[in-house]
């Protein structure tokens, strides 16, 4: 016999009480007979550890509640949440329009009960006890200490909303949201003004002041990076001023390469490409909308002429093996004969050069005005190539992947068009990738072209080497016979 030694933390002890039994029962009968006790396998089976006999045995608490958390309604007038069924909306608003809210039934308490005049509404549910069946607030019999009234967290991109449970968290005694906004006697527009009468705003000086000190060493494409980023994660308070505030500096290079007219254009383009991954946009952002298909936004980050420059000079490098390749892809691409291949593989070892001849591929097409898109199969691939990112942000390609899964990508959309204009698809480091991820590209391309060749009749040049990628032989070892 074994002698059964519980190993316990002190810090796990909590998930150890909860975690449950461990319980296994078998039985056999007859093959087509169903006799199954549950109650009896629970008994049997079930095994109680030492901790849990334990804490039994002790009569500690399963379970412990040490306060009461009342949750606050936060909605602008008339925008108070409405629960219903389908088919049902018409008498779900007649519902919400007789029935308050807990922010509602506030402004009735003030204007009804003198002494809660001092008491704010997130510590309202200390001293009243909001009741459901007449959505009225009630005045407390005991003592409500330990009871916490929450009121949920708003996204500064809900403008109004969030600067209404600022004014929320400090204002007492208000019979409505007129009431609200009026601060000192003056009667606020909106409740961003009304905190800023009420001297709640610090304003947003140490956003101008970083972007200030960013433009005296910082190129105009890191300047958007850092305006994307602090509209991202900053709470910025007003957005429309920051971006005419530092306009001149963060559109200095789209302006010196278009015109004053027409390069903010570019800037806010570029910007709301940046933003897209903090869930924004423009519009939400309050600041102009622009557009600009994205092929035009992809082009305008490169110079021509540098990089006609940078072709010539990667030209001139080629070995007789490279050129050829190079010249063979040019030629599929600017040659719209209908029996020229359009699919391609460039295959060989590490340091043969096929970087090299990926970058040559780049800058003659780009430095000729057109678009071309690299992507590779990994990360850290895709930083070897000027401009690329990885296959699954491009395409949208999904994780899990089988023999029918489609891209996430939507056509009619910037990242479409720039699918659509571009030249040349060269995607490293291709034998990494899944079949399905490339059978989901080439339906995602066939859908936006409405061509059934493969992957919609784009020129693509798929390279890596097959030599990195060795089969998986279940318990193989490192020398094999041939077969």
């Amino acid at each position: 016999m074994l002698k059964f030694v519980p190993q316990l933390k002190v810090s796990n002890t909590y998930k150890y009480v909860y975690k449950g039994h461990d319980a296994a029962s078998v039985k056999i009968q007859k093959e087509g007979a169903l006799d199954h006790d549950e109650i009896l396998s629970f008994v049997e089976g079930r095994y109680v550890s030492a901790p849990e006999a334990m804490w039994h045995l002790n009569k500690f608490n399963l379970s412990h509640k040490s306060h009461t958390v009342v949750h606050l309604a936060v909605h602008l007038p008339q925008q108070q949440p409405i629960v219903y069924q389908d088919g049902q909306e018409a008498q779900a608003i007649e519902r919400a329009a007789l029935r308050k809210t807990t922010l509602t039934s506030w402004f009735e308490l003030n204007k009804n009960d003198p002494s809660a005049h001092n008491i704010s509404y997130s510590d309202i549910p200390q001293y009243y006890m909001f009741d459901k069946s007449t959505t009225n607030w009630k005045k407390r019999q005991r003592g409500g200490q330990n009871v916490i009234g929450r009121l949920p967290v708003v996204s500064i991109l809900d403008t109004e909303r969030y600067y209404l449970r600022m004014l929320l968290l400090r204002k007492s005694g208000a019979i409505s949201f007129d009431d609200i906004l009026t601060i000192n006697g003056l009667r606020c527009i909106t409740f961003q003004q009304a905190c800023q009468e009420y001297g709640l705003l610090r304003g947003d000086q140490q956003w101008h002041d970083a972007l200030n000190e960013a433009a005296q060493f910082q190129s105009p494409r890191q300047l958007r990076m850092l305006f994307a980023m602090i509209c991202g994660f900053g709470e910025v308070e007003d957005v429309p001023d920051l971006w005419v505030q530092h306009q001149v500096s963060v559109c200095e290079d789209f302006v010196h390469r278009y015109s004053e007219q027409t390069g903010p254009h570019y800037a806010l383009a570029d910007i709301e490409e940046l933003i897209i991954s903090y869930n924004l946009s423009l519009q939400k952002l309050h600041l102009p909308t622009v557009d600009l298909p994205a092929s035009v936004l992809e082009r305008a980050n490169f110079d021509v002429v540098e990089e006609q420059a940078k072709a010539n000079s990667y030209t001139m490098q080629l070995n007789s093996e490279q050129r050829n390749v190079v010249e063979i892809l040019l030629s599929a691409v600017y040659n719209n004969a209908a029996d020229t291949p359009t699919c391609y593989f460039l295959d060989g070892p590490a340091g043969t050069g096929k970087t090299f001849v990926y970058s040559t591929l780049l800058h003659t097409i780009r430095g000729r005005g057109d678009d071309v898109i690299p992507v590779a199969s990994t990360g850290i691939a895709a930083t070897l190539l000027i401009g690329g990112r990885t296959a699954h942000v491009v395409f949208k390609v999904p994780i899990d992947l089988n023999a029918t899964s489609t891209c996430n990508l939507k056509p009619n959309t910037k990242e479409a068009d720039m699918l659509l204009k571009t030249k040349l698809i060269v995607w490293d480091e291709a034998p990494m990738t899944h079949v399905h991820a490339f059978l989901a590209v080439d339906r995602l391309l066939q859908d936006l072209t409405k061509c059934k060749e493969p992957f919609g009749g784009k020129v693509i040049l798929l390279g890596g080497d097959f030599c990195q990628v060795l089969p998986v032989i279940l318990r193989g070892s490192r020398t094999l016979p041939a077969p």
